[in-house]
């Protein structure tokens, strides 16, 4: 997801937004950034374990394979962000395709963010940077929140410096993995846990 990518304009229309991403090939072809509906959940739920789990996610940088084998989330997860009064799950489209999401959720003065996958035949383009900062514009948008905060496994340090480019700082507040619960996954090490990283918002 981590690459090089020129400032790009962003328009509202017909509930939708529409980013052009200057990183394709295809220079004029918009991402569709839109919320999720329930007759997502399948693309959706494909789309995160293709991007974390199993051999599938080596294809891109994003994999946990290394460190979790079970799923990453379920239909019934990805249906209960959608439905949740205060949570957005946003679907990146491209050409008709969804190529990425991410979820938003607002927590008074700050929005957390989770739930963010990109297709892994799609990372290492700016995809990413493209899509955290609009999920950036919509929290302030939405909510008016000054700060955006996340979870990462401690581990994942190029993940976490992935996002330390983008602007997030490491806290050292840490919660342990819920080891035993396999909606989360199923570890292959101990002592995993997750990591808050947050951003100021201007």
């Amino acid at each position: 997801m981590a690459g090089y990518a020129l400032p790009c304009p962003t328009r509202a229309f017909e509930g939708k937004t529409r980013t052009m991403d200057t990183t394709a090939p295809e220079a004029t072809a918009p991402l569709i950034h839109r919320d999720a509906t329930a007759a997502d959940v399948d693309a959706l739920v494909a789309l995160i374990e293709s991007a974390y789990r199993g051999d599938s996610s080596r294809a891109g940088w994003t994999t946990e394979a290394d460190i979790l084998d079970g799923q990453r989330t379920d239909p019934q997860g990805v249906l209960d962000v959608v439905r949740a009064p205060e949570s957005r799950l946003l679907v990146v489209e491209r050409d008709g395709r969804i190529a990425a999401c991410c979820q938003l959720e607002h927590r008074g003065t700050h929005a957390y963010f989770g739930m963010f996958a990109v297709s892994p035949a799609l990372q290492g383009a700016g995809l990413g940077k493209l899509i955290i900062a609009e999920a950036e514009r919509q929290a302030r948008l939405t909510w008016g929140v000054s700060e955006m905060r996340m979870t990462v496994i401690s581990v994942r340090e190029d993940l976490i410096a992935w996002y330390e480019r983008r602007g997030y700082r490491r806290t050292g507040r840490t919660t342990p993995f819920p080891y035993g619960d396999e909606r989360f996954g199923i570890p292959r090490r101990e002592g995993l846990r997750f990591e808050l990283l947050v951003k100021e918002l201007a």
